[in-house]
């Protein structure tokens, strides 16, 4: 267990993670030069594409050191992006150190910063490296100056690296060996691991990624999870190299995976502790929590009746990503569908461009929203995730909504528009720091709601793309959020409407009135779009009736001929009006997310 090392690499998106993962397995030849290629720990598709880490990797590396030894190195690689911080605060768990990695072009940014926290809360041996070296823009002093200001750490303590062309490397392998502490635990103890990932493959069931801190675990072995309570064979046992390669046992110290051939993603969850079915452990590691949904929206089918193949392919997405939820809906203007619950929007996104990608699915998603407390009058406690399910204000006593505590870093000069951006999304600044000359960090509470639109373009495009954001969830306070509906021609169309701030209500209800007047095709009939809270009406416009000019054929003569066929006309116009419905194009659906505030 000495030789044994377990570490991950934390940084903010685009420092290079990745790209260093790399060239730490290439140098160890860990994996050939014929299957090398770049990223090639992130997998899917779509991770390429946006450059991000989705899902994380966990691989083994043998190294022999200076010394003449060998050393097993276990790297669990974790996504940086801010919506998974629950499976990185596990993937920290499993491990006794981290290389915290900076890009000398752009220094320190808020989720470095985020992720330095959660690993320091969990006392990893932190390594500190300063990544893209000899990128042009490299300002080597001043990450350096910023490192130790963070982690009051030696000038010296600080690595220099090139991911891209592999300088210093070596320097990290050795600095890994050297610095973090092996792993503790006691092979004789009774069986206690910890779930920090699980992947889904469609022969084998689900695959639990798991790190032993106590015992050993066989193949043939009967497991316990505890969480869930329910008892599986250890059909299969190994280690993690590019491929899964097979063992007989994984001991104390050391990460592996467990095959048992579950067919059902709840029952593995991410934190959970795995123990004997005859020699349980008595205590669960601490730190495990069921993953909440922080934003919902509706996802339907284009075309009704693809319902059903929407429905197969969400199982089948949810086997891959346990952290999605979702469950029946219907809507009047949509139809059959999903109420879908996100970790954050780039999940959503993420979720939206998987299920068109691999699932060839198009798919309407409604306005996102957040989940709101509402307590009754009687005391009784209602979680709202959908408008629909918004209780009657009469017997609604308060509402509460849930907040989150932002953390921007930028430069000085965009403080002015960041202040107003947040400010007017009902922030409040908390605190404002100088950690260099040349970089402010922000602190603001504010709303999930008022995030969940468009908030981080605007802050991109408010700071020309210098600023970066990082948030995490406080609680829930008393808000007054109230219902608005969009009515057109008195009926109520249930997939626009909204929950929102009383004091956003009419503004946003003017402007989608608005965009609706412009997207809604004009009918023979005059249709009026209005915005209401309740019985009140905040908005409305009207799109006015095509007609055809009846009185063409009546030349001369006397007005009365013209006047009855205007009139006829005008009976005709009140009875379409009672009958004719209102068709909303799938563009409006859309339309609701990109209003301009």
């Amino acid at each position: 267990m000495k030789n044994i090392r377990n570490f991950c690499i934390i940084a903010h998106i685009d420092h290079g993670k990745s790209t260093l993962a790399d060239r730490l397995l290439q140098s160890t030849n860990t994996i050939s030069e014929r299957e090398m290629m770049d990223q090639v720990l992130d997998d899917m598709d779509l991770e390429r594409e946006k450059g991000i880490t989705i899902k994380s990797h966990a691989i083994q590396i043998n190294y022999k050191h200076s010394d003449g030894q060998e050393y097993i190195l276990n790297l669990i690689d974790t996504p940086g992006h801010v919506d998974f911080s629950y499976e990185v605060s596990r993937a920290l768990a499993a491990c006794e150190g981290a290389l915290l990695l900076v890009d000398a072009t752009q220094g320190i940014q808020a989720q470095t910063i985020s992720n330095l926290y959660l690993a320091i809360e969990n006392d990893l041996e932190i390594i500190p490296v300063i990544n893209k070296i000899d990128m042009d823009g490299a300002m080597i002093e001043e990450v350096k100056d910023q490192i130790i200001e963070l982690i009051g750490c030696k000038p010296e303590e600080i690595l220099l690296a090139s991911g891209r062309t592999g300088i210093g490397i070596e320097g990290i392998l050795q600095a890994i060996v050297e610095r973090i502490p092996a792993p503790e635990g006691d092979t004789q103890k009774p069986l206690q691991a910890l779930i920090f990932d699980s992947v889904f493959n469609s022969f084998r069931g689900i695959i639990v990624y798991f790190r032993v801190l106590n015992g050993v675990i066989r193949k043939g072995d009967i497991v316990k999870f505890v969480s869930t309570d329910m008892d599986y064979e250890a059909a299969e046992v190994g280690i993690l190299k590019l491929k899964m390669t097979e063992k007989k046992e994984v001991g104390a110290g050391d990460v592996g995976y467990l095959i048992t051939g579950i067919k059902n993603a709840k029952e593995v969850k991410v934190g959970d502790t795995i123990t004997l079915k005859n020699n349980p452990t008595q205590e669960m590691i601490k730190g495990f929590q069921e993953v909440k949904p922080m934003v919902f929206a509706g996802i339907f089918p284009v075309n009704t009746d693809e319902f059903e193949e929407l429905r197969d392919c969400m199982d089948k997405l949810q086997l891959n990503d346990a952290s999605l939820t979702y469950e029946l809906e219907t809507s009047q203007a949509l139809g059959f569908g999903f109420r879908c619950g996100f970790l954050g929007m780039l999940h959503m996104e993420i979720i939206q461009e998987r299920l068109e990608r691999e699932f060839n699915q198009t798919v309407i998603t409604t306005v996102p929203n957040v989940s709101f407390i509402a307590y009754t009058t009687k005391g009784e406690k209602i979680i709202v995730n959908n408008p629909t399910q918004f209780p009657d204000p009469v017997k609604t006593d308060r509402i509460e909504e849930p907040y989150i505590k932002a953390q921007i870093i930028t430069k000085p000069e965009y403080i002015g528009n960041i202040m107003t951006l947040c400010l007017g999304k009902r922030g409040i600044l908390l605190n404002q720091s100088y950690l260099t000359t040349t970089r402010v960090e922000l602190q603001f509470e504010m709303p999930l709601t008022e995030i969940v639109f468009d908030f981080y373009d605007k802050l991109k495009s408010q700071t020309r793309g210098y600023a970066s954001f990082d948030y995490h969830p406080i609680g829930y306070r008393e808000s007054d959020i109230v219902k608005m509906d969009i009515l057109l021609n008195g009926d109520k169309v249930d997939a626009l409407s909204a929950l929102i701030h009383r004091a956003r209500s009419q503004d946003f209800g003017r402007k989608l009135c608005e965009k609706l007047k412009e997207l809604l095709p004009r009918q023979q009939f005059q249709i009026a779009i209005q915005a209401a809270v309740g019985a009140k009406v905040l908005a409305r416009e009207t799109i006015s009736a095509m007609r055809k000019d009846v009185t063409a054929k009546c030349y001369g003569g006397d007005i009365s001929r013209k006047r009855k066929l205007l009139e006829k006309q005008k009976e005709g116009k009140k009875r379409m009006r009672q009958i004719g419905n209102v068709e909303v194009p799938q563009e409006a659906f859309l339309a609701v997310l990109k209003l301009d505030d």
